[in-house]
């Protein structure tokens, strides 16, 4: 694969999050509402599109739950295509369930729901003490050391050495620029500023190709692989080659994070993958590098 940049995701492509952001995911929704959706389900809703911030999937799994207790009779395949069928993301599942519901229930549900506890529960569960203090400044309330202490490592120094000596590398992320630092760190993957973008650095995000586009365009490169591992990412880089006429962009699917296995890289093909990969580490032998 002949490419002159190479863009990176973070979660589920540099670190392991499936007992970090994808826990608290989970475990916000059951502190807060009492009752969560099942962990594999967490996939279903990043396949349906829109859902690159977790915060928002915490929100969407939520109303699901609270949905479900006033008469939502759908399965959780049934919601989430519901909700890629109205294009995606928290708006789409919001639509979706005033669809469905009586205007009595939707209000029961739209009392119930509270988003802001629930991101500040997440943090909680995500940061534990020192880092929520020193982030959101605030005490922490929840007894927690913080998920984000269990987050493997997925790229090999190696890997790093070898993409870092024959390419510009960038970053674009779903997290907050502060965690993102943390993560970039753990895997000793020095990125300048200007070369990422994180869910402070632009408001559209994930599938939207603008980040991908400006990294490109500041590159000067004239082929751009984009490496991550949803179909999100992948969309990102498709819809960035259908808009940029100036440089040519491919879309890498790796299989560490919430697609796996041969249906993950069906998934992957079929969203337009230019190519899958086990992990990050085969990504140097894919470029030609060894």
């Amino acid at each position: 694969m002949n490419v002159d940049a190479v863009v990176l995701d973070i979660d589920g492509v540099l670190v392991d999050v499936a007992d970090s952001y994808r826990r608290a995911i989970l475990e916000s929704v059951e502190r807060v509402h009492g009752d969560t959706i099942p962990k594999d389900a967490i996939q279903s809703f990043k396949d349906a599109s829109g859902f690159n911030n977790d915060w928002e999937l915490t929100y969407a799994a939520a109303l699901y739950v609270l949905a479900s207790r006033e008469g939502l009779d759908s399965t959780i395949e049934e919601f989430t295509d519901d909700i890629a069928a109205n294009g995606g993301g928290l708006d789409a599942a919001e639509n979706v369930v005033a669809e469905e519901l009586p205007d009595d229930a939707h209000e029961t549900v739209r009392a119930a729901w509270d988003p802001e506890h629930l991101r500040e529960v997440f943090q909680q569960l995500y940061l534990g003490a020192e880092l929520y203090a020193e982030l959101e400044g605030e005490d922490l309330k929840l007894d927690t050391r913080g998920y984000i202490n269990d987050e493997p490592v997925l790229l090999g120094s190696e890997t790093v050495e070898a993409l870092t000596a024959n390419y510009p590398v960038g970053i674009v992320t779903g997290r907050p620029s502060a965690e993102a630092d943390i993560a970039l760190e753990r895997v000793g993957l020095d990125v300048a500023d200007e070369h990422r973008f994180t869910m402070d650095d632009w408001e559209q995000g994930k599938p939207h190709p603008h980040a991908l586009m400006t990294l490109g365009e500041r590159f000067g490169a004239e082929r751009v692989v984009f490496v991550g591992d949803t179909l999100d990412d992948i969309r990102t880089a498709v819809n960035a080659d259908e808009t940029d006429s100036n440089r040519e962009y491919v879309g890498v699917g790796v299989l560490t994070g919430g697609l796996t296995g041969e249906s993950g890289r069906r998934k992957y093909e079929e969203a337009g993958a230019a190519a899958v990969i086990d992990s990050i580490d085969d990504l140097p032998a894919l470029l030609g590098e060894n």
